[in-house]
């Protein structure tokens, strides 16, 4: 995923990307960046979860990564114009976004972080989909099998 989650080169290291396993894996973002110009280092770190299962030839199926925002993060959906009203600035998040679900990564985002951030369901981004709450879409994960990363 060029421009976002950088990785180096690795060898003689333990515990690599195995290519004999189906990775469904969680993500469970609540942080903001520090400045709201900065690309929220959390779907940074998807991006490079992606790049160290890509640079091992493990490709996981669309919609076997998942991703969880809610809390403080919940901006980072924000469609363009909605985060510039917001922010005075275009959404740094935005090509981010959509590379990881090109990618197949599936992105949602909790319906009460949404009212709680006072967030209209038509300025979420393209493609992200709103659930209940992402409590309930954590637990419904987990309980079918996926991974969890915090």
């Amino acid at each position: 995923m060029a421009g976002y989650g950088a990785i180096h080169p690795a060898q003689d290291l333990a515990n690599l990307p195995d290519p004999s396993l189906r990775y469904r894996v969680a993500f469970e973002i609540t942080r903001a960046a520090n400045d709201t110009g900065q690309v929220n280092p959390a779907l940074d770190r998807v991006a490079r979860f992606i790049n160290l299962l890509g640079a091992a030839g493990v490709r996981p199926d669309p919609g076997d990564i998942v991703v969880v925002m809610h809390g403080p993060a919940t901006p980072s959906i924000l469609r363009d114009a909605a985060y510039e009203t917001r922010f005075h600035q275009a959404n740094p998040n935005s090509g981010l976004i959509a590379k990881l679900q090109q990618a197949g990564v599936a992105i949602h985002v909790c319906s009460f972080a949404l009212a709680n951030q006072r967030i209209e369901r038509d300025e979420v981004a393209k493609g992200v989909t709103i659930d209940l709450a992402a409590m309930v879409t954590l637990a419904n994960l987990q309980l079918k099998g996926w991974a969890l990363i915090l």
